[in-house]
């Protein structure tokens, strides 16, 4: 076990697409010796791995955890201390809502050499791949990225004060506190502040609404979108539309 190269590298998948993730991950992942991959890291990027390599499924979503976060801090430092090189692959940027800190602070406490490798979040990349601009000039002066949902499932507080901004924000994790996001929202900004939905973002099957305040809700009761969504809610909503190229054909789309 003392020959064993232990080592954790936690890196990040990108949005969803393949072809969104850095050439330092590619290189890290064929480097591994045993890969763990979320839900929401696309498992083309498996075909990186050498076929050698162990490669465990720890997906978690709302209402279905294939592995509480616990088991997975044992498993990281289990097999970095067995089999060498554990590669935690993790959606978007693993920094940002992804628990990626948590996990590398934990290995460390073992002695497990660790690295960050940065992904595409998800919170910047999907909307503007959509045709929104989490700041234009002239329209607004910052964005703020905010999770919808606390680990005890009530809603952030931080939600409140971005409210009351002019800044855009973008919401991870809101989709089942969309009502009460809205009825926030509208209290401070009003029922025609724009806000757009995005499932799936950067894959093939992303779906899309847009509307105001006054009508999000209803048209989400109607088209459904689920987790994982993305809520942008601010005036450069309204700029999408305007140079978005080929990358909309064939998308499910909801004006």
């Amino acid at each position: 076990m003392d020959n064993i190269n232990k080592k954790l590298s936690i890196v990040g998948a990108g949005p969803g697409d393949p072809d969104l993730i850095t050439l330092k991950a590619i290189k890290v992942l064929k480097s591994a010796d045993v890969v763990l991959y979320d839900a929401l890291a696309n498992e083309d990027l498996l075909a990186y791995v050498p076929e050698t390599a162990i490669k465990v499924f720890v997906g978690k979503r709302a209402g279905m955890h294939s592995r509480q976060q616990q088991e997975i801090n044992r498993m990281i430092v289990d097999y970095a201390q067995t089999c060498g090189h554990v590669v935690r692959l993790k959606g978007g940027d693993p920094y940002v809502f992804g628990r990626g800190h948590e996990e590398l602070e934990y290995a460390a406490q073992f002695g497990i050499p660790t690295e960050y490798v940065p992904g595409i979040s998800s919170a910047m990349s999907v909307p503007g791949l959509s045709g929104i601009p989490l700041t234009k000039r002239g329209v607004n002066e910052s964005f703020w990225v905010v999770t919808g949902t606390l680990k005890d499932h009530s809603t952030a507080q931080d939600l409140k004060y971005a409210a009351q901004s002019s800044a855009t924000v973008i919401i991870l994790m809101g989709v089942k506190k969309l009502p009460e996001i809205v009825q926030l929202f509208k209290q401070f900004r009003g029922g025609n502040e724009a806000v757009a939905m995005i499932q799936n973002g950067s894959r093939p099957d992303e779906r899309f609404i847009s509307a105001d305040l006054e009508n999000i809700l209803s048209i989400q009761e109607k088209e459904q979108l689920m987790a994982p969504s993305i809520i942008v809610i601010g005036q450069v909503v309204k700029e999408r539309g305007r140079q978005l190229g080929s990358y909309l054909e064939g998308k499910v789309l909801v004006q």
